[in-house]
């Protein structure tokens, strides 16, 4: 199978103020994004890809001069893969908020000249989605083929139906949710703490005292990364399994193998990821709820979408389970919309969206081909 090879990132600014759903407003900014594969003489074969907490616009290829700097959806998204880039074209964009490169909380705030930090105001999914919008009008593209996530990315996915209905063909919303349950704010909300209770933090202005509070991250990482793994993934790739021949009975020694693990994953994201980044984006998560605005009634609040779409769950995902998902199908069926779902039975837990499952990928590739054919890609 062919690769993309190297990619190069672009980026693009914004003048006009982006009007966000807490009443504030974000600008001037700027969005970085990717593309892969050639936009037809019909503009119609657009896919964009939304990322997920701490993936970015880099979702397929590789930097070059960069070791392992592949893209974290480059196994799903290429030249024959099932997003196929020899037919569609590919966008990737990273939202503003994040770490790596859009406007974010490291960026110069132009009202006073000073870091951004604790003060860049909160984003949500639905202003991610307006930002996207307005990047796809400056490319020239009025409709898009599908718009595609996994987890906070199908959330997005999910809200392009909604706010700009006309403009997606096909939605394919993965490993995702209608919204966050309580036990997963409640997830999100240990994870923050451990961020604002370092000594580091500085109330979210940690960059004027030149430091970066790598605990609280670090621990907000092993907690989050703990629910992306199933149970019995974890217990098949670590069990019991000691460091050592033998403990060292020390309640500060690291005694298990899944101890170790989880300490290298989060000391490596520590390393990259940015603090306020991290409050912003699991604060996105938790607010977004579409059926809010209807009473809790998910199916009133799907009513407006005309997108065809593609669900898929994995069995073993218990943090955005497939009792979610089918709640999303349940809510487009009530409204007779077009919709699709797959649940795959897969023993990765919620990472399995990022994974090379067979049957998943051919899921994927099916509703690409579909939707191929209807566009005449």
């Amino acid at each position: 199978m062919q690769t993309l090879g190297h990619v190069t990132p672009q980026t693009m600014a914004f003048a006009e103020p982006l009007p966000l759903r807490s009443g504030a407003t974000l600008g001037p900014y700027e969005l970085v994004y990717e593309t892969y594969g050639t936009l037809n003489a019909e503009r119609s074969n657009a896919v964009l890809v939304c990322h997920a907490l701490n993936a970015s616009h880099h979702v397929a290829g590789t930097y070059a001069g960069q070791e392992r700097s592949q893209g974290w959806w480059d196994n799903l998204v290429g030249p024959g893969k099932p997003l196929d880039t020899n037919r569609f074209f590919v966008i990737g964009v990273n939202n503003p908020g994040s770490c790596f490169g859009s406007t974010g909380p490291t960026h110069v705030n132009p009202a006073n000249g000073q870091i951004y930090g604790a003060d860049f105001p909160v984003v949500t999914v639905e202003d991610w989605v307006d930002a996207q919008a307005r990047l796809i009008d400056r490319l020239g593209i009025t409709q898009l083929a599908a718009v595609q996530g996994g987890s906070l990315g199908g959330m997005q996915a999910l809200s392009w139906t909604l706010r700009h209905p006309a403009r997606v063909r096909h939605a394919l919303v993965i490993a995702s949710a209608p919204n966050l349950s309580a036990q997963n704010i409640a997830f999100n909300e240990v994870a923050r703490r451990a961020i604002v209770t370092d000594p580091d933090f500085h109330g979210g202005h940690y960059q004027a005292h030149g430091v970066v509070p790598k605990r609280g991250l670090t621990v907000a990482r092993m907690i989050g990364h703990i629910t992306y793994l199933s149970d019995d993934s974890m217990e098949e790739k670590f069990g019991r399994s000691l460091r050592a021949a033998e403990l060292a009975y020390s309640t500060q020694a690291i005694e298990f193998q899944i101890e170790s693990y989880l300490r290298y994953q989060g000391d490596k994201f520590s390393e990259y990821f940015d603090a306020n980044t991290y409050l912003l984006i699991t604060r996105a998560l938790d607010y977004f709820d579409p059926a809010g605005e209807f009473g809790g009634d998910l199916s009133a609040a799907l009513a407006q979408a005309r997108a065809k779409f593609q669900v898929i769950s994995f069995t073993t995902d218990w943090r955005f389970s497939p009792q979610r998902s089918r709640e999303i199908v349940k809510a487009l069926v009530d409204n007779g919309h077009d919709v699709s779902y797959a649940e795959i039975a897969a023993p990765h837990g919620h990472d399995a969206f990022l994974l090379d499952d067979p049957r998943y990928h051919a899921v994927v590739r099916s509703r690409y081909d579909r939707i191929a054919q209807e566009i005449g890609a």
